[in-house]
């Protein structure tokens, strides 16, 4: 069992901070106490790694104490001949955080020596790394550069990361080659006795963000909101030409920079972009000059949603400091750390590093593992679902991610012009999502005709239908029944009613339950829970409520819960009459019943329920009291204020509501969802879909 992972680069700008990234997310799958360690901090400033790691996920201890040693503290004890020292503060530091830490993730040391090393600052790198990893106990990944390289090159290039750091006397886990060129690395044969793998060269990653070019050029934003600034620059056009030059070297991504007094250039720049010929980055005046207040107006009128920068220096000087800028992973680029998690999980082998690393899974359920689990699951099984609204933002921006990640294969449903418009302004890519337009679509007269069908009974007609199956959730929803979609998910900007209702028309229950229901999924500081019925059935009787119970155990099992489900009442056993406690009775004699197998009590109030001893005193011989995970509620009234009150009072999170006992899966969000729980419905309903 690996306790600690090293990741060692090879070079300069290898890119080891997608695999360390990507490592912490597989571990944090895993394990509940997770840690990240730098030994050595290379700037002055807050390192934008390290406090990434240290914000996003729950590691045991905090930036401060994350690290060995600042470059200022090791260049003067190096200065003074002092290794030993050196070597001694930072292990010092190291085993303080690993005493805390099921699993600590160790990112390398950046290049010690410099310009002034003589040229030996390679070995003298790769011997301080081996030297740390030796005395935490680690195995090492070492990251070696893909850049320029051909299978042959790339191959000798593992080899030799693999060889170096063995002969110092390293244990070596795998080889991973970063910034791979498209084509290579598929046949690179290094022959060596561990795995290697090949990230590829990703431009959202390596392209900095307009917001790191302002920053690094001291840039003053006239324009630009923080989509517009978190655009990707993929190239730089100077801008001197006349317009019809300059257009022909636009390209998707291209940041602009021309002076300040081209309004010429700008305009057009700005009307090509608004007109869809090119999606622009952003644009750059240069000389410190501020653009003709009527070509802003001009600029202004045409919505582009670009930034606009203006800086003091003159254009040769502003691209070759472009030329420097090199992109980072932080906190401020929440995209770009989506599209390294999907280049490390498409390109590495995440079962097989799993099994080599062999971590003890955790017994304790953290929010973030359940979260990361969904999404690992979603990705093993890749189903394609629907989403109605394609052109709102939070979907958009969820789309993204779900693409970059390989969650799930999507249809946007809206006009695909429009849809297009919207994520050219926003900045998100979208590419390999299937947009449909449900007023224009070849399967409408088809969906008219089998949804006339399933309402005949209801007077529906075929004229009728026709206009029905034009609304989105009615598209979608037919998708879905007609196998063309796996699931939908839907509610963003939607009520719970247009939602749902449709799939209550056209999808249906399954043959063994009598109702459609929900549950919420309670993510507790150590535990997972599962509430239902949260949001759909107001005041469901005793066969309803098991029906309820029988769902909501399946949707637990299914997403790796043992089901233990508690009939909730405010009367535990035979305390008390009524008859809300006899509904509750009945239920579960239903339950027990149909499932004999599984394990259920009934009526129990919720502390018997959740606390052993309180359960220990009213029902000690109960296999649910005080260990349920499941919970029914007798009514809506009553689910909905738990729920709501557990999550703002226990600070839970609170995932769903997960639609059940339907024939396929649809799913309602919050129309105050945010992109990650619309996310993670997403991973859900895909979910729901393969275990189906």
């Amino acid at each position: 069992m690996a306790r600690s992972v090293y990741v060692a680069g090879l070079g300069p700008g290898v890119g080891k901070s997608t695999v360390a990234l990507g490592l912490v997310e597989l571990l944090s799958r895993q394990v509940a106490r997770i840690g990240v360690f730098r030994p050595l901090l290379a700037g002055p400033g807050d390192d934008a790694l390290l406090t990434l790691l240290t914000e996003r996920y729950p590691v045991m201890a905090g930036y401060a104490e994350s690290f060995g040693v600042t470059a200022a503290e090791a260049g003067s004890l190096i200065a003074d001949g002092k290794w030993e020292d050196l070597i001694s503060r930072i292990v010092e530091r190291y085993r303080e955080v690993e005493r805390r830490c099921a699993s600590v993730v160790v990112i390398g040391s950046d290049f010690l020596g410099g310009p002034a090393s003589g040229g030996d600052e390679m070995p003298r790198e790769l011997a301080f790394n081996t030297r740390l990893a030796t005395e935490f106990g680690s195995v090492v990944i070492p990251v070696v550069s893909g850049g320029g390289r051909t299978d042959e090159t790339l191959g000798a290039a593992a080899r030799s990361a693999y060889h170096s750091l063995s002969d110092l006397g390293a244990t070596v886990l795998a080889v991973i080659a970063n910034r791979v060129p498209d084509g290579v690395g598929a046949q690179a044969d290094a022959g060596l006795p561990v795995p290697m793998w090949s990230i590829p060269e990703v431009a959202a990653v390596a392209a900095p963000t307009v917001a790191e070019v302002a920053a690094a050029m001291d840039a003053t934003v006239v324009t630009g909101t923080d989509s517009a600034l978190d655009r990707d620059v993929l190239d730089y056009v100077v801008g001197a030409a006349h317009v019809p030059t300059l257009l022909e070297h636009l390209t998707d991504g291209t940041l602009l920079i021309t002076p300040g007094d081209r309004a010429d250039l700008l305009v057009a720049a700005s009307a090509a972009h608004a007109a869809g010929n090119v999606t622009l980055a952003g644009l750059v005046l240069t000389l410190g000059e501020f653009p003709d207040p009527r070509a802003v107006a001009v600029i202004e009128r045409l919505n582009t949603g670009l930034a606009m920068l203006v800086v003091r220096s003159d254009s040769y000087h502003t691209i070759a400091t472009a030329a420097r800028i090199e992109a980072r992973l932080s906190t401020r680029t929440p995209r770009k750390v989506q599209a390294a998690l999907g280049a490390f999980e498409e390109s590495v082998d995440t079962a097989e590093l799993a099994r080599l690393l062999d971590v003890a899974r955790s017994s304790r359920v953290t929010p973030l593992m359940f979260e990361n689990d969904l999404i690992d699951r979603a990705r093993a099984e890749r189903r394609h679902l629907v989403l109605p609204e394609g052109t709102e933002e939070r979907i958009l921006r969820a789309a993204e991610t779900l693409l970059r990640r390989g969650v799930a294969d999507l249809t946007l449903l809206g006009d695909p012009a429009e849809i297009t418009r919207r994520a050219r302004e926003l900045g998100v890519s979208i590419g390999d999502a299937r947009l449909v337009d449900p007023a224009t679509s070849e399967w409408r007269d088809g969906f008219a005709e089998r949804y006339a069908e399933l309402r005949r009974k209801r007077g529906v007609t075929l004229d009728l239908a026709y206009d029905v199956v034009r609304d989105v959730n009615y598209f979608g929803t037919m998708m879905v029944a007609e196998g063309l979609a796996d699931g939908m998910v839907s509610g963003a900007t939607h009520t719970t009613a247009a939602t749902i209702r449709p799939a209550f028309e056209i999808i249906r229950t399954t043959p063994d339950v009598s109702v459609a229901s929900s549950v919420f999924f309670m993510l507790l500081a150590d535990r997972v829970l599962v509430y239902g019925d949260c949001a759909v059935n107001p005041d469901p009787d005793a066969e309803q409520l098991a029906d309820i119970a029988l769902s909501s155990a399946r949707t637990a099992a299914a997403f790796g819960i043992e089901p233990r489900v508690a009939m909730l009442s405010y009367s535990t056993g035979s305390s008390g009459a009524g008859a809300d406690v006899e509904k509750v009775a009945a239920a579960t004699a239903l339950v027990q019943k149909r499932r004999p197998d599984l394990p259920v009590e009934g009526p129990i109030q919720y502390d018997a329920a959740v606390d052993p001893a309180v359960a220990a005193t009213k029902l000690p011989h109960s296999e649910v009291a005080g260990k349920a995970t499941v919970f029914v509620f007798p009514d809506l009234n009553t689910g909905n204020n738990t729920y709501k009150a557990v999550q703002r009072s226990a600070n839970a999170v609170a995932v769903g509501p997960v639609m059940q006992g339907l024939r396929r899966p649809v799913n309602d969000l919050s129309r105050g969802a945010t992109v990650k729980d619309i996310v993670n419905t997403v991973a859900i309903t895909a979910i729901q879909a393969a275990v189906r």
